[in-house]
């Protein structure tokens, strides 16, 4: 699947997550139920998948853990915030390079309309 057509699909169950549930809860709430969707929308993913973190010649087990690893070919990262900012666009562009994914979606449910809270990104 291409990056527009998989990051398409996200985008729009992350708009029925926001249609059902606005703005205003927690980031571990959007997680579960964008989770919810993907899993109906028969999307394969990891929620929390550890991210190992190599530092010149040690692997460290026990790095990171991004939000959503959407078919090995996506990092999701959601965020409930006043507004983006750009150390969120580093985080998510940090994960990314350390998964050796080139595409991610930075989604702020903390918004009015979602839409408004979307970033696509590709390294």
């Amino acid at each position: 699947m291409e990056f527009d057509e998989l990051s398409n699909k996200v985008i729009g169950c992350a708009i029925e997550v926001h249609k059902q549930l606005g703005p205003g809860l927690l980031e571990s709430a959007y997680e579960r139920c964008l989770s919810f969707e993907l899993l109906r929308a028969n999307i394969r993913h990891d929620v929390q998948p550890e991210l190992p973190i190599e530092y010149k010649s040690i692997q460290l087990e026990n790095g990171y853990r991004v939000d959503l690893k959407v078919e090995n070919e996506l990092i999701v990262e959601l965020k409930s915030v006043h507004k983006l900012l750009p150390i969120h666009e580093a985080q998510l562009l940090t994960y990314m390079k350390l998964a050796g994914i080139k595409t991610g979606l930075l989604l702020n449910f903390n918004v009015c309309r979602l839409k408004e809270g979307i970033k696509r990104f590709v390294l």
